[in-house]
């Protein structure tokens, strides 16, 4: 088979959530105000951090990069969900799967990294107050970005472009509501052990090594908390936390779902309802979780929505 019948030639199926044709406009609504709310909610995030001078700081830097990259996974997944659902089509060229499936990976593996170096500023901030400003200096929080945004398109693209080398012989179905890697790799019918360990490998690089970074962090943060003898102070270390630690709970809990969804159940409803968690709700309550718990934020937000009335 020659390499453009290999690709150009075939188009998928994206089932999505659910066939019934009842059951559409409900969740044509549904995930239509999910996106409208995730846009919403983390532009105000972006918005205030830039337009307010005392949020210039690497915690908020970080912050905004985290809500930008939110973004970005919603609209690389919920507008292609809604216009099959609006057209009741429910095809994807093979170049349109191979790109959605890209950005989906590029923004989750960068999603990854970010939550990870907002850990290692938490670790520097509590463990190191004194040194903070010069560890944490702008320079390293621009390099710490790039190195995160260089090595996930880099983990993307070389996942995505080994696809083409799979032949696919038909027009074929992808159990879910968006062009995910793994399910496009399971519908060719050649050998895909080479792309099944790299995706082995990256799981284990952006998951497991960045997790344990996670984990690693924390648990010198709680050791030197400890050691902090007014409890007021404990609390004040501890605050800062919160909400990154809302996010991380969030973001590898549902991500750990869809693994264990997947392995337990051969029931394509349930892995892709598990997935919808990881995947759209996520995005849409972190902007929620760092407005309701930072106070710095909701001073920040209610400043930003002052100004957006006052010009109307």
């Amino acid at each position: 088979m020659g390499f453009t019948n290999r690709t150009v030639a075939t188009n998928f199926l994206l089932l999505g959530l659910s066939s019934d044709p009842e059951l559409q406009p409900v969740m044509f609504g549904l995930f239509l105000s999910i996106f409208l709310v995730t846009v919403i909610g983390n532009l105000f995030i972006i918005l205030s951090i830039i337009s307010d001078s005392h949020l210039h700081t690497p915690m908020y830097y970080f912050i905004c990069n985290l809500s930008l990259t939110d973004l970005c996974t919603s609209t690389t997944i919920i507008p292609k969900m809604l216009e099959n659902i609006q057209e009741q089509n429910l095809s994807i060229t093979f170049a349109g799967c191979l790109t959605q499936a890209c950005f989906a990976m590029l923004f989750a593996s960068l999603e990854c990294c970010l939550l990870a170096v907002m850990a290692y500023d938490r670790y520097v901030a509590i463990c190191y107050p004194l040194r903070y400003t010069v560890i944490m200096n702008w320079r390293m929080c621009s390099l710490l970005t790039l190195f995160s945004l260089l090595s996930s398109t880099i983990n993307a693209l070389l996942l995505s472009l080994t696809v083409l080398w799979l032949s696919f012989c038909r027009d074929l179905e992808i159990p879910h509501f968006f062009c995910e890697i793994t399910q496009v790799i399971k519908a060719a019918c050649s050998s895909t052990f080479i792309n099944n360990i790299l995706i082995y490998i990256a799981g284990l690089t952006f998951g497991g090594i960045t997790f344990a970074g996670i984990i690693f962090s924390y648990a010198e943060i709680v050791s030197s908390v400890l050691k902090i003898p007014s409890v007021q102070g404990r609390y004040k270390a501890f605050s800062t936390t919160g909400s990154h630690l809302s996010v991380v709970s969030l973001f590898y809990g549902t991500g750990l779902g869809v693994c264990i969804s997947s392995a337990v159940t051969h029931s394509r409803r349930i892995t892709a309802a598990a997935s919808v968690m990881y995947t759209v709700v996520t995005q849409m309550l972190n902007p929620f979780i760092y407005s309701l718990r930072n106070k710095d934020m909701k001073q920040a937000l209610k400043k930003l929505i002052g100004r957006m009335t006052s010009c109307l």
